[in-house]
């Protein structure tokens, strides 16, 4: 019975890495045939692939160039918008003191495009009126007629000061003629560069709905963060803002003012690039700065909006310079160079494991051609699920990886060796041999994943994918160990072929020098000539090379005991 307990954990793991391989090959079928969005092929970065360029221009409000710090934190803010789109190995780089250039792998898509090029100043803004979009009036004729322009005789300041951003004084009616005019779908009408100081007219993103708002009161650099979820009271999706001392103070007064306010003089307005994003009402007066926006979100609208307010605090604008596709920097050329540069090293690692290891590097040929399925199937779902791409400086991490990964295998089949010259069967010295060997790789994979972290965390973004494969494919290494190598020798070593170690197994006791029968005591393999006197030699020297110094000296003692002439006196003899 006991003997059979290692087999049944053998098949046990067995099953449970087919069944891991069974649900990768699922979740991207799923992807593939159902939504559309995954693929059979892992997604290449810009490097190998090419895709699409944009060039964004940055404008002063006083038409002065930009400062060097202006562009960075510019530069900082339109990475976290890419990233948080889901695209991967995209570059964002400045260029001729005033443009950024935003590098991304295959096709933007019109999402992508629009959270880049959203890129004017994110403000807050009182709602004074709204309406709805249309710019008509039914005539007495019962046609539909346009408003006119607003006549330039009309009264254009307010007749008494406003106090506040939400005063109605603000609305004149020269303002309330031009609200009636405005019609949300002329691309003429571009509220983006409108005065921070003066009233907007303006509409939502979708020109659904038309607002007079007031001058803007804080502004996006004022949110430290801006985050979406489920509310707990009510299970709705909710957009959780968190603002910076400051504007914890501005936004506590603002929520002061407006609470309790008539519609729509209640609202406040979140708008990016001159259009409102979201006009809450406010349903409490706030002063911790942590303000919840509720509606009628779905997962992905709440987190676009968070995105968008997290994201959107540019200390520039920009207006878009250009947009179009590139080729690839490296191209297919230098995939393919690295594809060969990896075969090579899977041939070369093949080549020692048989020399060295006779049958048992069929394992690791096995082994390796395992990981690298559940590895492909990974960086497939990863594309899908996570937007990431494979660099070049992936593929490298990926070809680093066979090279520790062979390392482990030695580590485990050396000490399996090693319970073999100890005396022990088979069974045993895999057993035990893994007992020993897996804390060892377990410490050393450890410090290659945490090596990939740091390297992650700190390195320039064109290492970044040098960092992630190589920590995803060590993970994946330890769990090939524990799911397949290991009980697929449990199992070998219950065959006659390898149970019985056979020369061509690669467990070969008596090559090995297997002579070990206890503390100090050696047996002496049976004098032979020819081969076998040659491979009985080479046991006997490394039976010898493997004794401690105290097993060395007691050794000699046993011998010149045994090699001095006894004495033996009969009883009776003089």
């Amino acid at each position: 019975m006991a003997t059979s307990t290692p087999v049944r954990h053998a098949w046990r793991a067995l099953t449970g890495l087919l069944a891991i391989t069974a649900l990768l090959f699922g979740i991207n079928a799923l992807g593939v045939y159902v939504f559309g969005q995954s693929s059979w092929t892992p997604a290449l970065a810009l490097d190998l692939q090419g895709g699409t360029q944009i060039v964004l221009e940055a404008q002063t409000e006083d038409g002065a160039d930009p400062s060097p710090e202006q562009m960075q934190q510019a530069v900082t803010i339109i990475r976290q918008r890419v990233d948080a789109s889901g695209v991967g190995e995209a570059e964002v780089t400045t260029q001729a003191g005033n443009q950024i250039v935003v590098q991304i792998p295959g096709q933007a898509d019109e999402e992508t495009r629009n959270r880049i090029e959203a890129s004017a100043q994110l403000q807050l803004r009182a709602v004074l009126y709204t309406g709805a979009p249309a710019n008509t009036f039914v005539g007495e004729d019962g046609n539909e007629t346009p408003y006119p322009t607003p006549d330039p005789t009309l009264q254009a300041t307010p007749s008494t000061s406003p106090t506040n951003g939400s005063d109605p004084a603000w609305i004149t009616p020269a303002l309330q003629a031009e609200f009636q005019a405005y019609d949300c779908a002329d691309p003429a009408n571009d509220p983006a560069n409108a005065p921070a100081d003066e009233p907007l007219i303006t509409c939502d993103a979708d020109g659904t709905v038309k607002y007079i708002l007031g001058p803007v009161e804080l502004d996006g650099s004022s949110i430290d963060d801006a985050t979406f979820g489920l509310q707990q009271n009510n299970g709705l999706w909710a957009v959780n803002l968190s603002f910076d001392a400051e504007g914890t103070q501005t936004f506590g007064e603002i929520s002061q003012r407006l609470y309790g306010a008539q519609a729509p003089l209640n609202q406040f307005a979140f708008v990016l690039d001159g259009y409102v994003l979201s006009a809450p009402s406010m349903n409490g007066v706030i002063l911790d700065g942590k303000p919840s926006i509720t509606g009628s979100f779905t997962q992905e609208s709440a987190k676009v909006l968070a995105d968008q307010l997290k994201y959107g605090a540019l200390p520039l604008s920009f207006t878009v310079e250009s947009s179009n596709s590139i080729s690839a920097t490296l191209g297919s050329q230098q995939l393919q160079i690295g594809l060969i540069a990896g075969l090579i090293g899977l041939l070369l690692v093949a080549i020692y494991s048989l020399i060295v290891y006779r049958a048992l590097g069929f394992i690791i040929i096995a082994s390796l051609a395992v990981m690298a399925v559940l590895t492909y199937l990974t960086l497939c779902i990863l594309a899908w699920r996570m937007g990431f791409r494979l660099s070049l400086a992936g593929v490298a991490g990926l070809i680093v990886t066979i090279g520790f990964t062979a390392d482990s295998f030695i580590v485990y089949f050396e000490r399996i060796r090693d319970e073999l010259r100890d005396g022990k069967s088979i069974t045993a010295a895999v057993e035990d041999g893994w007992g020993r060997a897996k804390r060892t790789i377990y410490i050393s994979k450890s410090i290659n994943i945490l090596a990939a972290v740091v390297l992650y965390i700190l390195a320039d973004s064109t290492v970044k994918g040098f960092a992630f494969t190589l920590g995803l494919t060590t993970a994946i290494d330890v769990l090939i160990f524990i799911l397949f190598t290991h009980p697929v020798l449990q199992l070998l070593a219950r065959t006659r072929f390898f149970g019985s170690g056979h020369p061509l197994s690669g467990l070969d006791p008596t090559a090995l020098g297997a002579v070990y029968r206890g503390r100090a005591q050696f047996r002496e393999p049976v004098l032979a000539t020819g081969a076998a006197g040659r491979r009985n030699a080479k046991s006997r020297g490394e039976a010898a090379r493997r004794q401690t110094i105290a097993e060395r000296k007691q050794a000699e003692l046993a011998a010149a005991d045994s090699a001095k002439p006894s004495t033996t006196v009969k009883e009776g003899d003089d």
